[in-house]
């Protein structure tokens, strides 16, 4: 009886005599940044990409599934090297739709515990370690219980893991993967060559929420997470070459509300955990910043609410320049 190992040999020999092998090989190699041995190399390196841009993934606020946005997540890319902001549902396929390779991977960032935000965590780490682009130890930086999250992870998923170390030969997971607890209310938490990475504690009822600062080589980004209105946090952005911010419309808010039959606390909750599109203006005018992102929409899924309108609010007390964050949309800096 063919064991397990035998059985994939065969599926792959019988693969790769046929078309589906060109399928197959452009898929892995998209994910993983590795070139199929099928396909003619130019003999010409061309190495990291110089320059940076940031990459919104998802731009929908909430756990909420369709729509014409995806769930949040965020990519910054520096010099080739790619770090992942939150992790919401669907993150590895917009991460691939985006071209960006999974072996480009250093670093995952999250801002705080809600599922919308860190729901995929686990599941973008073992899809780049099933898909060969886990070949070296990646940092996960969080709030307190990302660590505990990530050995749990490993628990859930042990009987597959095992199972692909035997058959496969794969190395273990657990070892790739180093999760970083937060506890701080501010200050450094990684610098990688021209990357530092500060975090600044806001808060996001009942929750704190992480902010997070990147200066790099061409400029510096500041994501807000999720968070109230904290002018402390237009403190954190000062000078910021990109602020990206979570941003709420109270009209959309109330048919929202009428929408899930919910009552005035749900409505308070909702405004009360979040920065209305005006008060993002006001944030985004005491930092100074260049230019404002805004993303995580609250509602997300609402398309009578037109890019102007978004604009329109911020636009009272921010007189820069305003980005209406669209999933995909590519941002350079520098």
């Amino acid at each position: 009886m063919l064991n397990r190992r035998k059985v994939l040999q065969a599926g792959v020999t019988t693969v790769a005599g046929g078309l589906l092998a060109g399928s197959a090989s452009s898929l892995l190699a998209q994910a993983t940044g590795v070139k199929s041995a099928g396909v003619k190399s130019t003999g010409v390196k061309s190495g990291p990409a110089k320059g940076a841009k940031l990459v919104l993934l998802g731009t929908k606020g909430g756990p909420r599934v369709g729509g014409t946005r995806s769930n949040p997540a965020n990519a910054l890319v520096v010099d080739g090297k790619v770090y992942v902001i939150d992790t919401g549902m669907g993150v590895t396929a917009q991460i691939v739709k985006a071209g960006l390779p999974l072996a480009d991977i250093r670093a995952i960032f999250i801002s705080h515990m809600h599922s919308d935000h860190q729901l995929e965590f686990g599941n973008l780490v073992y899809n780049m370690w099933a898909a060969g682009a886990l070949r070296r130890p990646v940092d996960a930086y969080g709030p307190v219980g990302i660590e505990a999250m990530a050995a749990d992870f490993w628990r859930l998923n042990r009987m597959d893991i095992a199972t692909r170390m035997s058959d496969e030969g794969r190395v273990d997971p657990a070892t790739l993967l180093r999760a970083h607890d937060f506890a701080s209310k501010q200050g450094v938490v990684m610098s990688d060559g021209g990357v530092k990475v500060s975090a600044f504690t806001t808060p996001h009822p009942p929750l704190d929420n992480l902010a997070y600062r990147f200066e790099t080589p061409y400029g510096s980004v500041v994501y807000s997470g999720d968070t109230a209105y904290n002018p402390a946090l237009a403190d954190f952005a000062k000078g910021a070459d990109v602020l990206v911010h979570e941003v709420l419309y109270v009209p959309g808010v109330d048919e929202l509300v009428k929408r899930a039959n919910g009552t005035p606390t749900f409505r308070n909750h909702l405004i009360e955990s979040h920065t209305t599109a005006e008060q993002v203006g006001r944030i985004a005018a005491r930092a100074g910043v260049k230019k404002l992102v805004l993303s995580h929409f609250v509602p997300g899924d609402m398309e009578w609410i037109t890019d102007d309108m978004w604009r329109g609010e911020v636009a009272k007390h921010f007189k820069g320049e305003i980005v209406v964050g669209r999933d995909l949309m590519e941002i350079p800096l520098g």
